[in-house]
């Protein structure tokens, strides 16, 4: 359940709706409790961070949210359909049509130029085209800033210029939703900051929900909403930057 200290307000249907969400792991004479019944609803354009101490779960359930894996029981909405009931393969057409990552990792195939990268999503959809796919994800690479490199190979890339690389692809197939999974963890302060920036501002200008785990107490504060994962709850904190705000 969802302890509230800041919010209470009339808002729209939720783009994502947890509700009594559990995750154990089965262990050899009992189960580990990751966290238990917890409610969340996430809005349209939102900026949420996620918080909690290593261990806490936070991972985990940004796994849940965005499909990736199973809760052990409680029900998940994602854009309205009902990802508690569907199989592997109906989550993974969820996936395809709503949602977006980014990771701190990266996760870009080595052996592939940054625009094949950005394409890979688009060559899941039974509709591909070479053609349209290469024209899209030439035009995100440009937004984030990398037209010069769209040739290059991530070993030759900066873990800055990866990481726009990532948020590109994660924004090729026009997602309702991007998680990002500590996506400045692995860079230098003043490449996280330009990361940073540059995620809010595609989300101010997309209309993307964004949701993301952190450990940055900063990055948090930038976002709408901040929730801490805590002894296996969702705490919710005020952490509304006004001055972000009013950049939109």
């Amino acid at each position: 359940m969802v302890q509230s200290d800041s919010r209470s307000s009339i808002m729209p249907q939720a783009i994502i709706s947890a509700q009594q969400l559990s995750q154990r792991i089965a262990l050899k004479q009992k189960s580990l409790s990751i966290f238990e019944d917890l409610d969340l609803e996430i809005f349209a354009g939102e900026q949420v961070a996620i918080t909690g101490r290593s261990g806490s779960g936070k991972s985990t359930l940004l796994g849940i949210l965005a499909t990736l894996d199973q809760a052990s029981s409680g029900k998940l909405f994602v854009h309205g359909e009902a990802v508690h009931e569907l199989n592997e393969e109906q989550r993974a057409l969820i996936r395809l049509k709503y949602i977006g990552f980014v990771f701190q990792s990266f996760q870009l195939l080595p052996a592939l130029s940054a625009l094949e990268n950005v394409m890979l999503p688009l060559r899941l959809d039974p509709k591909f085209n070479y053609a349209k796919a290469e024209e899209k994800a030439k035009a995100l690479l440009k937004k984030v800033g990398l037209e010069r490199q769209i040739h290059q190979t991530p070993k030759v890339l900066s873990g800055g210029e990866q990481q726009r690389v990532a948020i590109a692809r994660a924004l090729v197939s026009d997602p309702k939703i991007i998680f990002a999974d500590e996506p400045t963890g692995n860079l230098d302060g003043d490449t996280a900051t330009e990361i940073e920036q540059l995620l809010f501002a595609l989300n101010r200008e997309l209309g993307t929900t964004l949701v993301l785990v952190t450990h940055d107490p900063a990055l948090a504060k930038q976002c709408q909403r901040h929730f801490e994962l805590k002894e296996g709850q969702l705490i919710e904190h005020a952490a509304l930057n006004l001055k972000h705000e009013q950049n939109v």
